[in-house]
Order: structure tokens, then sequence, then C-alpha cells
């Protein structure tokens, strides 16, 4: 009896370290999921500006791939919200630079939800014969719908607005930023499903033909189109050229404080022209033919503070040409972010109102509610801006020139609506000195160079802080400014007035990709169902 006693307390003393082990080891393969997701949507983060790293896109989205496979809807949901977080919070830090965490945090609680749903319905086509095309087709389908709602979308974080330096963007001129996105999403997913095969071959030595087909087209007809796509880009003039001039005023500091100095911001970009207008009587520079001022160049309104009209008309007359001029004006009560064309001898003779204007920024949707959190972030938006109705396009001297003010830059159908209109070169005017140094900047101008290649224009992109930029309609940025500077941009840059295949369907490709995430997510469902009746789940 002694012995049999010793005999199972040393079994008992050999157990508990095994047991201890393999509980963490499980622990750590649990874990193993969700550290992955925020991870990889960290890894999607590193790929956006100002850092060129396009192409980490596509192991963030083989990761994500991984992590989703077979999953049930609750993980999925859990998974693709890890993801969305690791994404956004620091893409998106920018918005809490000058008002605190709490929006920044809550902007990303809400978007990373459409990430979550996104997971969920990649999840339930992953294991679809062409599971790559149904999963692009759905993550295009989630950004369609963050770019629609709530308060009129916010689409910043497009996958394509991270491509600017990358081999996959002359497919914006194919299909704008949905086809670019797919791309970029499609290559992603197919990567890991040929890592996925070849795993499997060496484990079981047989190799699915179809599916093995299916993945390696899905990585390389993406690149390969986008290869063919670069006929469709070109910086030759069509209609002449136009040589034009990018202020860059600066303020007197930066952050909100600036607002409460608006003649200053004024005066500063009126000296900034005044001094180009001198160097160009020097004979150092070549005259500009037209002018472009940043948004808010003028908060004080011009059409009832003469002395502000007075300065801008001095300044217009110094440099002798017409400036699109950014100012915030109040009219039959309602206020307006307005760019006003300011000709040397007539004055103002043109508008165009700010259409898709910022919420939390620009006017404040549920007032009441946002009051009773915190009455701080009510009192920064005391009056919300009204919307403009009409898209904006100056004929200054031989251009036409289409205005996309700041956040409309984000909006697919901001910036199309101007060239239809007409626009043979487009501007960007921009006030980023809210968001100080932030990565803010870079990623819009991401996005400017994203909407060159997209409907073959120009675009300028006046700052009042900087960075301000010219860009050629191959995307390609010809000068830039630092942050914080006083500086300006001129240069003959060409015109262009054919159409690319984007601007032509407008958003046709985007509906045709959502229609393919909803045939797949169809086919899944009664996959699905038919497995629970003969019991094969």
């Amino acid at each position: 009896m002694t012995v049999t006693a010793t005999s199972v307390d040393e079994s008992d003393q050999l157990e508990p370290p095994s047991a201890p082990a393999s509980r963490w080891a499980a622990r750590l393969r649990r874990l193993l999921p969700a550290a992955a997701a925020a991870l990889s949507g960290v890894l999607l983060y590193v790929s956006f500006p100002p850092r060129t790293l396009w192409w980490l896109a596509l192991p963030a989205f083989a990761v994500f791939g991984w992590v989703l496979r077979g999953r049930g809807w609750k993980a999925a949901f859990g998974l693709g919200y890890l993801f969305g977080l690791g994404f956004l919070l620091p893409l998106l830090v920018w918005t809490g630079v000058e008002v605190g965490p709490g929006p920044w945090l809550a902007l990303v609680a809400i978007e990373a939800i459409f990430v979550a749903l996104v997971g969920v319905g990649v999840a339930a086509v992953s294991k679809l014969p062409g599971a790559p095309v149904w999963a692009a087709a759905v993550w295009i389908a989630g950004e369609a719908a963050r770019a629609r709602v709530p308060f009129h979308g916010f689409p910043w974080g497009k996958i394509a607005f991270g491509q600017a330096d990358g081999v996959f963007l002359p497919l914006a001129a194919v299909g704008g930023t949905p086809v670019l996105g797919f791309a970029v999403v499609l290559c992603g997913f197919g990567l890991y499903d040929v890592v996925r095969l070849v795993v499997e071959r060496r484990g079981t030595g047989a190799l699915r033909r179809p599916a093995a087909a299916v993945a390696l087209l899905s990585v390389v007809v993406p690149v390969a189109g986008a290869l063919a796509a670069r006929g469709l880009v070109s910086d030759k003039a069509e209609d002449g050229t136009v040589t034009v001039a990018a202020i860059q005023g600066n303020v007197p500091r930066a952050g909100l404080e600036f607002n409460a100095q608006r003649r200053a911001v004024l005066d500063y970009h009126a000296r900034e022209t005044e001094r180009l207008a001198a160097e160009v009587k020097a004979g150092k520079v070549a005259k500009p033919d037209i002018v472009l001022w940043p948004e808010n160049s003028s908060d004080v309104d011009p059409y009832t503070d003469a002395d502000a009209a007075a300065t801008i008309e001095k300044a217009a007359q110094a440099i002798d040409a017409p400036i699109s001029v950014g100012g915030v004006v109040e009219r039959g009560g309602k206020l307006y972010n307005e760019q006003i064309l300011w000709d040397p001898v007539k004055g103002p003779t043109d508008t165009y109102d700010k259409r898709q204007i910022q919420p939390f920024g620009e006017y404040l949707p549920l007032r009441s509610l946002v009051g009773a959190i915190n009455k701080n972030w009510t009192s920064m938006v005391r009056q919300d801006f009204s919307r403009g109705t009409k898209p904006g396009v100056f004929q200054m001297a031989n251009a036409k020139v289409g205005l996309v003010t700041c956040y409309e830059a984000a909006f697919d159908w901001a910036v199309r609506s101007e060239v239809t209109d007409g626009a043979q070169l487009i501007s960007v005017p921009s006030n980023n000195a809210t968001f100080d140094r932030s990565e803010m900047t870079y990623q819009q101008l991401a996005m400017s160079r994203v909407r060159a290649v997209e409907h073959s224009r120009t675009v300028t992109v006046p700052v009042t802080s900087g960075v301000s930029a010219i860009i050629m309609p191959d995307g390609r940025i010809t000068q830039r400014t630092g942050m914080f500077v006083p500086a300006s941009l001129v240069q003959k840059v060409p015109l262009r007035s054919s159409e690319t295949p984007a601007t032509l369907m407008g958003t046709l490709p985007e509906m045709l990709l959502v229609l393919v995430a909803a045939g797949g997510l169809g086919w899944a469902v009664s996959a699905g169902l038919r497995g629970r009746r003969t019991g094969d789940v």
C-alpha cells in the first residue's frame, strides 16, 4: 500500500507542468487569429502615405483572408472589427489633434463596424469556388456603404487612396477608386489562396487544379490589368497649356486658433501673391495666367467687409491674373464655404459653394445630443454651413478650372461632376492647419494624385499651411511645398478634355462590384441552408 501511494504521488507531480503548458498553448492558439487580424490592420495602415509601402496592402489582405476563412459570423465580426481598429485607429488619429481623443475614438468605433460586417461577408464566401473574387467584391461593397452613411458618408481610408505610388494606380483610369481598390484586395486574397494551396499540396501531395488556377489568376490578372491600363495615362496637352500659380500663405499658428485671426490669414495670402508679382516683374518667375488660393484664405467675408475686398483686389491687380479665393460668406442668413473667382478688373464674377461639407467640422449632426455629451464641441461649430447645389467650374484665362474643396476630394461623385461639367484642370483648395503636422495632409495629397489619374487631369492643391502641390495627369508630383511656410508654386501645365473610362462610367463599376458581392453572399447563404437540410454542416 505504501509503495502504491508513493507511485501515485510521483505521477501527480509529473502531470501539472504539462497541463498548464497545454492550456497556455490552447490560449495562444485562440488569441493568434485575433492578434493577426489586428496586426494585419496595422500593416494596411503602414501601406498608406506618407509612406510609399503600398505593396504592404497585399500581405495585409492575405493575412486577413487567412484569419477569416471558414469562420462563423460571430467570430468573423469580431476579427473584422479588430482588423478595422488596427487600420483606422492610427490612420484617423489626426481627427483628434485639436479636439481631443473623444471624437477620434468615436469615429473609429463606428467606421470599424463597417469593416466588421465586411469580415462577416468575407468569411461567408471564403469557401466558395473563386473565393478571392467574391471576397474582394464584398470589401468594395463595404467601402461603397462607408462612402454614403452615416451623415453622407466618410470614404477616408479607401484602399485606392493608399496606392498613389503603386503599380496598380493606372487602374484608376479604368474604373475609378472601386476598380483600383478591387484589384489590390483581390491580389491580396489571391496571394493567401496561393500560399494555402501550396501548403495543402505539401501535406496531401494533391493539387486542386481549378482552385489553383483561380488563385493564381487572382494575383496575375490585377497586375497584368494595371500594366495594360498604363496606355490610358498621359500628361500630354490636348487643349493647350496654362501657367498656374498655387499660393500657400501660411497661418499665424497651427490649430483651431487660427480662425480667430482670420484677417491675418487673408493678409498672408495677399502678401505672398504680391511677393510673387514682384518676382514676375523682376523676370525671376514666369507670369501666371491664373492664381489659386486655398480654402479659408479669406474667412473675412469680402462681400460685407470693404477692407477685405480691397486687399484681394490689390493682390489680383498686382499679379494681373484672376484669383480663385477661398472665403467664408454669409448669404440669406446661411453660411457657405465658398470659392470666389476674383477678376483683377471686374472683381468677384463667379462662385462655387462646397457641396460635401464635413460633419462635426462644418456642421453638427445631432447637435442637442453632442451638446449634452460635451458643450465645448458645440461651441466649436456655432453655426452650420449650408451645402452648395451645383458643380463649380471657373473660366480662368484659357482654362476651365474645376473646384473640389478639401474634404470633397475623398468623394468620387464630387470630383467626377466637375470633369463632366467641362473642367480641363482640377483645383483642390484645402485648409489643413487645423490638423497641425499630422499625416492628414499627405493622405489627402495621395487622394489628389489618384484623382489626377482617374480623370486624366492636372490637379493643383493650394493649401493654407501645406503641403501644396502641382500634380500631372499621370499622378506625378512635379512641385510641392513644405508645411507651415509661405510659398508659391508656378508651372505651365497641360489642359485636357478627353474622358477616361472611369469618367465615362461613373458609378457603374462600383454598382457591378456590389452586385457581384451580393451574388457571392447569396450563393454562400444558399449553400449553408442546403448544408443544414442535409446535415452536412
